[in-house]
């Protein structure tokens, strides 16, 4: 009893890790997906050179993640596939045990099947209570076949049971098995790309310098930009605050930051929602060319994501629309101020808000756009004037 239980404790548990293992696999086939469908876009335009070697490594990532996902989740079928084999083992002997006593029994039965033996056996008696003990033998003995002839059964049954679920864990692990091959030969594959993506890169290297010098203009007048927006916001909130002395007396006011809201947004860290659904393809700080290694890249004050056509962005937070501003190759960006904090939404087509107006978490911003034929979100979060990691706030 005490294995059966123990078993079916560590059954449980390898049932609630396995779960979340094909919860993070269903996650990163669905990373890949997404890339894969802008990587088909982009194949059009030969200008994206960098941008697919970009989104190829994240998904050569995601793969790697991906692999290392079905090898943990096979190791979790191998390990249930032991605890399987071992109780059928268990089931077994047990089964055979009831099996052989059964068949005794009704061997038993059978020779003493004549009635009148039944009387000469009792009538031989050497006292009164041999007598007593041999005819309740006789009386139970019909009664004592029933009830092992149903524990045989239950015993038949657990056992065909167990050699079901032995079959199915055997069944998925030859399935990971072979989704761990597959896997693999996509992943070599995807390597190949990147290699010859960097040999086009290294080949043309004065073309692609000039897109990115441009690219790079652009990212260095955003992080200016908002920079200069957090500034003046953060200045306005300062002085509001202290006493204000006018010519009818004394007056006192208080400060404009929302200190409240301030508060419950940090509380949140590590918890509030992504402001919409796709796979990260840029991550926040500053990172070096993937293939001019000299070359420095500006400070990433945020995460680049690729997501869906006409992907809705939302609000992680409640807050108020401090400002709409319009910046080349970010298109429409919309910043929210949270107290002291401040979440920026960018390269929006349309946009689902004003400034001054009061937004909760989920609120619709706007819509993001198809820019030179890439659907990408940018997102960056600050605490006054210093930009923060998105992914240290935003839930995994």
């Amino acid at each position: 009893m005490l294995v059966a239980v123990l078993t079916a404790l560590s059954a449980g548990a390898q049932s609630s890790s396995v779960k979340k293992l094909e919860s993070l696999r269903a996650q990163l086939e669905n990373d890949i997906k997404v890339l894969n469908r802008q990587l088909d876009q982009n194949i059009k335009n030969s200008n994206k050179v960098l941008s697919n070697l970009t989104l190829v490594r994240r998904k050569i990532s995601a793969r790697e993640q991906l692999i290392a996902t079905y090898d943990k989740q096979l190791k979790e079928l191998n390990d249930s596939l032991y605890v399987c084999q071992k109780e059928l083992n268990r089931l077994q002997a047990r089964h055979d045990t009831l099996s052989l006593y059964y068949s005794r029994l009704v061997r038993g039965a059978y020779k003493n099947r004549d009635t009148r033996l039944w009387y000469m056996y009792i009538l031989s008696s050497d006292s009164m209570g041999q007598a007593f003990n041999r005819f309740d033998y006789f009386r139970n003995l019909s009664t004592q076949m029933s009830a092992e002839a149903l524990k045989l059964r239950e015993a038949s049954a657990q056992l065909e049971a167990q050699k079901e679920r032995l079959n199915k864990l055997k069944a998925q692990v030859n399935e990971t098995r072979k989704k761990v091959v597959s896997e693999r030969t996509q992943l070599q594959s995807e390597e190949g790309d990147a290699s010859k993506l960097v040999t086009q890169l290294k080949k043309d290297r004065r073309t692609y310098e000039k897109q990115l010098k441009e690219k790079n203009r652009q990212k260095e007048e955003l992080n200016r930009k908002i920079a200069e927006l957090i500034r003046q916001q953060t200045q306005k909130q300062q002085g509001g605050s202290g006493k204000k002395t006018t010519s009818g007396g004394s007056k006192t006011t208080s400060t404009t930051v929302d200190t409240k809201l301030s508060n419950e947004f940090a509380a949140n860290k590590g918890r509030l929602p992504w402001p919409v659904e796709g796979t990260v393809v840029e991550r926040f700080g500053k990172h070096s060319h993937p293939v001019y290694k000299n070359v420095q890249l500006p400070q990433n004050n945020g995460v680049t994501l690729v997501v869906k056509q006409g992907a809705q962005a939302k609000a992680v937070f409640n807050g108020t629309v401090s400002q709409i501003v319009v910046l080349p190759g970010y298109n429409q960006c919309v910043l929210v101020n949270h107290g002291e904090y401040f979440t920026l939404y960018s390269k929006l087509k349309s946009v689902s808000v004003k400034a001054g107006q009061k937004i909760t978490v989920g609120t619709v911003v706007g819509t993001v756009d198809t820019i030179g034929g890439e659907d990408l979100f940018h997102f960056e979060l600050w605490k006054g004037s210093t930009p923060q990691n998105p992914e240290n706030w935003l839930r995994q």
